[in-house]
């Protein structure tokens, strides 16, 4: 099997057929949210719900604490973990700049400006060498 080269981008998670096959349910659950009855039987329970879905504990426990990053990592792609947020009432740019690290209004002056600084977000390869001076 070939190395994924997109593994050597810091902060990236390339969603593949593997990232797919590791997210399948929590990815079905996420778009379980687009009926009403869904997302109330959620918001009353958000465990009992969770617990109808053969994820991860790490998956559920993800959710449960609305870590983005985490949905990410375990599978989680990003236009379905949105129908969260949205179930939350809040935006795709309040996620992302809680997945970026930063408030909603700091991400969007960041975007305004022209989005992340390529500084030190290139390749965790070149961070390293360049840390160690090379």
């Amino acid at each position: 099997m070939v190395e994924n080269p997109f593994k050597d981008i810091p902060g990236t998670t390339l969603f593949d057929a593997e990232q797919s096959r590791l997210g399948y349910h929590l990815n079905m659950f996420c778009m379980s949210l687009m009926k009403a009855a869904n997302r109330e039987a959620f918001k009353t329970d958000e465990r009992a719900y969770l617990d109808r879905w053969p994820m991860t504990e790490a998956q559920k426990r993800s959710v449960l604490d609305r870590d983005w990053n985490g949905m990410i990592a375990l599978g989680g792609n990003i236009y379905f973990t949105a129908k969260i947020a949205a179930t939350d009432g809040l935006s795709f740019q309040q996620i992302a700049a809680a997945m970026s690290g930063v408030t909603q209004p700091e991400y969007a002056q960041m975007m305004l400006d022209g989005g992340r600084a390529i500084d030190g977000n290139r390749s965790k390869k070149d961070a390293l060498s360049m840390k160690e001076g090379r």
